[in-house]
């Protein structure tokens, strides 16, 4: 029989989860054809490994682990891109959404009038309460009126988890997708050029099964970075951008030290004492901008780097002395371009703006590459 549907499942610790979702999907497609591909980012509980034994025993499982990177949307589009079915669904692996809707879904798309179909936990009909989260709910409907003008589409949940469309749809504007955040159907809908005819269902949103909850407290962050990368990711890259913001943070933060140290810390009895003046702001000041480094460095493992997040103290140890020597370095490009630029001729607002720009661009690159990078 010819494959009808693809259906992906992102995870990270999923383990518990998978091989009773598998079980429901194949009951609610029977005499439908499908494949599932479990697209696992080196879950540490194994759940690629789960994955591999299902697939031993039941060839519709397929599986993609990652290594080296993170993240929901990404790996949808990973999955949706590896399938041979002409359509292809992406929902939760932690039974919170329902496979029943799947037939359904199926049948919007098979009769030609749809494009795409959701399940919606917010259309006539559905339901939240097995979710028991109604500081969730709240957000999310926030969110979804921030998306709706977003895309210019007007859904009761364009922030759903749970859709299904045409595989050619999804590969025909792949490489225009960002694959930043979580929500991989804003990304489509903010990206496709043609309209898309949408088949909205209601769903009733279930609690998870097993384990813990993925959305940790950088998924607003990360909702905030999706709309920047979707309105001016292609001017300034999105990594950039947020790596350029959190150095931006940590110039106040490194001003806010100095101040401690000379005021609260030091004061009068050490200028006036056993330290000169001069060395007792050189030492203040080396002291603050150890601390802006560090905070640098946390904000990015936290935020910019999310997907590549450093963990462990030994992980985070090496990383943040690669990220030390990584900022010196971007300081001798820094104070270094900026001093030809002045023998040059050139205005000193200008050689320092220069310099600045310069030793960011320096200490981006050698951090995206020795610090949050595979080697």
């Amino acid at each position: 029989m010819t494959l009808r549907l693809g259906v992906v499942l992102p995870t990270y610790n999923e383990r518990k989860n998978l091989r009773s979702m598998v079980d429901r999907l194949d009951k609610a497609l029977a005499g439908i054809t499908w494949e599932v591909i479990v697209v696992d980012d080196n879950s540490p509980d194994g759940t690629a490994d789960e994955a591999r034994a299902l697939a031993q025993e039941d060839p519709r499982v397929h599986v993609i682990q990652r290594i080296g990177r993170r993240g929901l949307s990404s790996a949808a589009i990973e999955g949706m891109c590896a399938t041979a079915a002409p359509v292809v669904a992406v929902m939760d692996a932690d039974h919170q959404h329902d496979p029943a809707l799947l037939p359904q879904m199926l049948a919007a798309i098979e009769s030609g009038d749809y494009d795409l179909a959701y399940g919606s936990r917010f259309a006539e009909g559905a339901s939240t309460e097995e979710w028991g989260r109604p500081d969730r709910v709240k957000a999310s409907n926030f969110a979804n009126r921030i998306a709706n003008k977003v895309t210019g589409v007007e859904l009761t949940d364009p922030m759903s988890g749970y859709f299904m469309l045409r595989s050619a749809t999804l590969r025909a504007d792949a490489h225009r997708l960002s694959g930043v955040g979580f929500k991989i159907l804003l990304d489509i809908l903010a990206t496709v050029e043609e309209p898309l005819r949408i088949k909205e269902l209601p769903m009733n949103f279930a609690a998870r099964a097993e384990g813990e909850s993925k959305l940790d407290r950088t998924v607003v962050f990360e909702f905030l970075i999706g709309l920047y990368d979707k309105w001016l990711g292609r001017i300034i890259p999105t990594r950039f951008a947020l790596f350029g913001t959190v150095g931006a943070l940590g110039v106040f933060v490194q001003l806010g030290a100095l101040w401690v140290m000379l005021h609260l810390v030091f004061g009068e009895r050490f200028v006036y004492g056993n330290w000169d003046e001069s060395t007792t702001f050189n030492v203040a000041n080396t002291v603050a901008a150890l601390v802006a480094m560090t905070f640098n460095f946390v904000l990015n493992n936290e935020l910019t780097y999310a997907d590549k997040r450093l963990r462990g103290f030994g992980p985070l140890l090496r990383g943040w002395a690669q990220f030390a020597v990584t900022c010196s370095l971007g300081l001798l490009t820094n104070v270094g371009s900026a001093a030809v630029l002045k023998t040059m001729g050139f205005h000193d607002v200008i050689a320092v703006v220069v310099g600045i720009v310069l030793g960011s661009v320096w200490n981006f690159a050698l951090s995206n590459k020795f610090v949050w990078g595979k080697y």
